[in-house]
């Protein structure tokens, strides 16, 4: 029987890809892509010419089978994601999954995540936090936002450019305006920036500098307002 690799690949600069994630890549039978066209990129840049399948949301549960089946028959077998660690609000689990109900040996390797660097940068309590990860867009947002209204753990969460200042603006109507914050984007990228202080300190600044490029709040929980 194979083995399924999870393999982390940088979030934005391409040094902070590891030595062993290189090598792993070049000896796997086939490399599962979140986008190929995007890993396309990454694999050239490290000279990696293996075998490449695409396997995002919208086909995991239509490929996953094949993959198990491939892996049982001996191969080896690498997932990555566009960037980050597969499965972090990224595809991954159901493979995974399905990998561990099937006595297949699944092997992370650690790397690259966006939130932890967001998470120690932010200067907010990290011994202990609760990852949110992308709030529902719709259904179920302002109930989720309401159950966490008492947390009192660090949260993280994962947000895009456009819905930054609504996000900010609703955290302040569950959370209050003074709950403290921080705002980073474009991590390990030449652009990187961690903006910190109070939610409507955030609002204020967001609303005068167009937010660009992947973003992560991190907001104090409820025992760490000031």
């Amino acid at each position: 029987m194979g083995k399924l690799f999870v393999v982390p690949t940088p979030v934005g600069n391409l040094e902070d890809m590891t030595f062993r994630a290189i090598r792993v890549l070049k000896e796997a039978d086939l490399i599962l892509a979140e986008d190929t066209r995007t890993s396309g990129i990454l694999l050239k840049h490290f000279e990696i010419k293996n075998a490449m399948q695409s396997h995002h949301k919208f086909n995991e549960h239509k490929t996953v089978e094949s993959v198990v089946n491939r892996i049982k028959a001996g191969e080896t077998v690498a997932l990555i994601s566009d960037a980050g660690t597969p499965g972090i609000s990224d595809p991954g689990f159901l493979v995974v999954r399905e990998c561990v109900r099937n006595g297949i040996d699944v092997e992370c390797l650690p790397g690259a995540t966006a939130f932890v660097p967001a998470l120690v940068a932010s200067g907010l309590p990290n011994e202990r936090f609760c990852f949110e990860g992308f709030l529902p867009q719709k259904k179920g947002r302002m109930t989720k936002l309401k159950s966490l209204a008492d947390e009192p753990r660090t949260m993280v969460f994962y947000e895009s450019p456009h819905r930054l200042l609504k996000t900010l603006t609703q955290f302040m109507e569950y959370f209050g305006a003074e709950r403290q914050a921080a705002v980073s984007r474009e991590i390990s990228k030449l652009h990187e920036q961690t903006v910190r202080g109070t939610l409507d300190q955030l609002v204020e600044h967001f609303t005068a500098t167009e937010p660009r490029g992947e973003i992560v709040i991190i907001l104090a929980g409820i025992d760490d307002k000031k």
